[in-house]
């Protein structure tokens, strides 16, 4: 089974940014040449994706501007001669087929999910966290794109936490099945240290069958009054097998001020002409 789409919701009003992205979408907040989301398209365009659905609100026009046609910003800028500029535009717009879905309130990343149900169209899916940025040898979606076909299940990434990070993250019960590949028993949303069943929590990657979201129309609100994807998850795992990948990279959380300034020299290091200043 291949996996050719992906949803990235970008819909919250990230509130850990605050008052940065009061007016500007935290996902268009610029590491180091380009904006978060865009590391995230790349990953999935990199990974096999031709089409990428991003799950918006209406105050979100930023995001529909970035990965659109901007034809006054191309005409000033053929007048003045930067061609090189336009054609770095244009290749942006030409990364995928990109498709814009609004999601009217707020209720959680299993909702903003769920919003995505007619783009997927009953064929797989992956769901992309923007706020983790990943860099590694090999995109962190395509580790999770060869489990899932391996093995024709939902696949979820998996990374090593500490005691603050089962505050923060569905964290799984699993069993070992290979190296880096595990079979989830069962997932937590933010348990705490005390009740978290393990050291592995799930990071802002999913591929998931179609299944999902028949789980997701059966999942109450949850942690926080919203609907986790974590819970829904738990639903699937009663008629599915999901499988967890320990991926091989680095991940940066850019949702917190913390993450982003590491992400912002991590990529800096890596740009010709920026590297020197560190």
């Amino acid at each position: 089974m291949k996996v050719r789409q992906a949803l990235i919701p970008a819909a919250g009003f990230a509130t850990r940014s605050l008052p940065a992205t009061k007016a500007v979408p935290k996902e268009m907040l610029p590491l180091v040449d380009k904006p978060i989301l865009q590391y995230a398209v790349e990953e999935a365009v990199g990974s096999g994706v031709t089409r990428v659905g991003f799950i918006t609100a209406a105050w979100k026009t930023a995001i529909e501007r970035h990965f659109g046609p901007s034809p006054e910003l191309e005409a000033f800028l053929r007048a003045k001669g930067k061609l090189d500029v336009v054609e770095s535009l244009k290749k942006v717009e030409r990364l995928a087929v990109f498709k814009f879905i609004r999601q009217p309130e707020q209720r959680g990343l299993g909702h903003a999910i769920m919003m995505g149900e007619e783009f997927a169209g009953g064929e797989p899916v992956a769901v992309m966290n923007p706020d983790s940025v990943y860099d590694g040898p090999v995109p962190c979606l395509k580790q999770l794109f060869d489990v899932f076909e391996s093995q024709c299940a939902s696949t979820v990434v998996l990374g090593k936490i500490d005691r603050e990070g089962t505050k923060k993250y569905g964290v799984v019960k699993a069993e070992r099945v290979s190296e880096r590949v595990y079979r989830i028993l069962d997932v937590v949303e933010k348990p705490g240290p005390r009740k978290a069943p393990s050291d592995m929590a799930v990071l802002g990657r999913y591929v998931f069958t179609p299944g999902i979201f028949g789980a997701l129309r059966k999942t109450a609100p949850g942690y926080g009054g919203e609907i986790q994807i974590t819970d829904a998850i738990g639903i699937l795992l009663k008629t599915e097998a999901v499988y967890g990948v320990l991926f091989k990279g680095r991940r940066f959380d850019a949702g917190e001020n913390r993450g982003y300034l590491e992400a912002t020299v991590h990529f800096a290091r890596k740009r010709p002409g920026l590297s020197s200043l560190f």
